[in-house]
């Protein structure tokens, strides 16, 4: 049988097949996939560092859970991510609101797919957080840990990024009249544990989160029973019950702003506390402002 004959490729068609994309991994791949993370797991191979962050399993199985909600359900809009560092320690600054932390939880989805670099969110949860059975655990793998300046400052020094809500139970608390109205930031430890490392300070600014669980009223006796901030009261909750707990699916806008830098200031500016509550009105300023901005060029609450 004669040779077959070399027939070379033309540069064109040769250009076409390197920018054909690869092909979509098939549900084979993803079986494979699943079985092999279900090894690792069982096996103890993977790692956490010291806060017990275990990355593996939040990439696998917490964003996984968390991405229909980000793109199908509120369809959250990221504005100004680039200002966000990507390879620096900085610290995230954000409005709270929602009864329930989604605004907290979109955010991390945000930080991590729609940045130049993923990057993991490091929040800086209450006490309450980590004393609860099952989320406390949860929130430690997911690489959150205590609000208290000595966290903040490893976390920052080590490069990663921090989110905090200075609002805290005040803020996601808030009534439906209240909404998009800033509370009070506290004492501004956030400021300190960002002028004792040099991170710069980014605002986030959430749209979209106070409409989720409309708080009408707040049952305060059945809150002290609980050991909870507040029991709320919705359209939809506690009277259809589980259902009630459905949030509405509101369309987001999640903007980051310009950072703050704070390596210019002197040794010592950590303690100045005329400095660290000037910082820190000026941040909640540039939130307030930008929420402002934001709900003057949405048309409606559910479309955007």
């Amino acid at each position: 049988m004669a040779d077959a004959q070399v027939i070379p490729l033309r540069a064109a068609d040769r250009e076409q097949l390197e920018a054909a994309e690869p092909p979509e991994p098939g549900w084979e791949d993803a079986v494979i996939d699943m079985l092999a993370f279900a090894r690792r797991r069982l096996l103890g191979d993977y790692q956490v560092d010291e806060f017990g962050f275990d990355q593996e399993l939040t990439d696998e199985v917490f964003l996984r859970l968390l991405r229909p909600f980000y793109e199908k359900w509120f369809r959250v809009e990221v504005i100004g991510g680039h200002h966000v560092p990507t390879d620096r320690g900085a610290l995230v600054v954000a409005n709270h609101s929602g009864t329930l932390p989604w605004d907290a939880l979109m955010t991390t989805v945000a930080l991590h797919d729609h940045l130049p670099t993923a990057r993991h969110l490091r929040m800086l949860g209450a006490d309450l957080v980590f004393r609860m059975p099952v989320l406390g655990p949860l929130a430690r793998k997911a690489g959150h840990t205590l609000a208290c300046n000595p966290d903040a400052e490893r976390l920052l020094t080590n490069g990663e990024l921090v989110g905090v809500w200075p609002e805290g139970f005040k803020g996601i608390g808030k009534s439906f009249k209240d909404r998009y109205k800033l509370q009070r930031f506290g004492r501004g430890g956030f400021v300190s544990a960002a002028l004792r490392t040099g991170a710069p300070i980014v605002p986030c600014s959430i749209v979209g989160a106070e409409e989720i669980y409309p708080k009408l009223a707040d049952i305060k006796p059945l809150a002290r029973l609980l050991g909870v901030p507040y029991f709320p009261v919705t359209p939809f909750f506690p009277h259809l019950g589980l259902l009630g707990a459905v949030p509405l699916p509101s369309k987001w806008y999640i903007e980051f702003g310009e950072p703050i830098e704070t390596s210019s200031f002197p040794e010592g500016a950590a303690d100045d506390p005329m400095l660290v509550f000037s910082l820190s009105d000026q941040v909640r300023e540039i939130i307030q402002q930008t929420l402002y901005r934001l709900l003057s060029q949405r048309t409606n609450v559910f479309l955007g």
